[in-house]
């Protein structure tokens, strides 16, 4: 296992921010591909602004470290670029990794409370998400009267952040990190694993904000595109590159209303994870060498 001794905390938070943001993954913002509306620069700005708001390493409440990190984002940009990776990292960055991380996230969900729920939904209006709707139960809107793990709870059905809560990190933990550490020690590389990771993410599961835009079945439709993309061997061979590279195509081509951005969030969660694990460096290889990729 390597080590990660001497890295300051915050740079955990920058790292995996900016190496999802920078990859080349299909239908996201990265380093050769803006948005109308949105900008790579966008997303690293966002990344300096609001890592140092999670109080790692210190007591704060989840609920304020993740309206300071929203407040902190909007002073630097006008738009949604992270609200899904702080309501991710502020539970995550709160835990010590050195003992049972999962043993931890869960008694530090176990004790989120109402306060908690009313900084997160004054952060949600803040950010002022796509797609956001009005809910059922608890809506955002409203004043809540549940705990923030309560409320998670009634919109994890619907949403892969909130799933996360309600479960415990359970796909961060057994299914996310293991993905992208099996695709790093097979590429040799971060931007090759954090693409393959992103595959394995959207074959597996509908991506929450495609289907807060466009309903259940455009983000099934996409799932179905991501697993023809696998079922062709992946990233890992010409064949699976080329679909790839047409399903980037087609996310692309309603004004980048199929941006895949849940999975995103969940992405630089896992890679988060696996950095303050030591199980990969900050000064690891990034760059994907192929010639017919995005």
């Amino acid at each position: 296992m390597v080590k990660a001794d001497g890295y300051p905390e915050e740079w955990m938070v920058q790292t995996s921010c900016v190496w999802e943001a920078t990859a080349r993954k299909v239908g996201n913002v990265h380093r050769y591909a803006d948005f109308a509306d949105t900008t790579y620069l966008d997303f690293i700005l966002s990344s300096v602004a609001f890592s140092a708001s999670l109080g790692l390493g210190k007591y704060r409440p989840v609920g304020e470290a993740i309206l300071m990190a929203t407040n902190a984002t909007r002073e630097v940009t006008s738009k949604n670029t992270n609200l899904g990776i702080i309501l991710l990292l502020a539970p995550l960055a709160s835990v010590f990794f050195q003992n049972d991380a999962r043993s931890f996230i869960k008694q530090v969900l176990s004790r989120l409370t109402v306060t908690d729920t009313k900084r997160v939904y004054e952060a949600i209006r803040v950010a002022n998400p796509g797609g956001l709707g009005d809910a059922p139960e608890q809506d955002v809107h409203s004043e809540p009267t549940v705990t923030l793990l309560e409320a998670m709870k009634l919109a994890a059905d619907r949403d892969m952040v909130a799933r996360q809560y309600a479960n415990g990190f359970a796909d961060i933990f057994d299914f996310g990190v293991p993905a992208f550490l099996a695709a790093f020690e097979r590429f040799g590389c971060v931007e090759a694993a954090i693409i393959d990771s992103q595959m394995c993410w959207l074959a597996e599961y509908p991506d929450s904000l495609i289907a807060r835009k466009k309903g259940v079945a455009v983000a099934t439709d996409v799932q179905q595109r991501a697993r023809e993309v696998q079922a062709l061997g992946g990233i890992a061979n010409p064949e699976g590159r080329q679909a790839g590279v047409a399903l980037d195509k087609h996310l692309r081509s309603d004004g980048n209303k199929l941006n895949p951005g849940t999975t995103a969030d969940l992405i630089t969660a896992c890679l988060f994870v696996a950095l303050r694990e030591n199980k990969v460096l900050p000064s690891a290889p990034f760059r994907w060498q192929v010639s017919d990729w995005l």
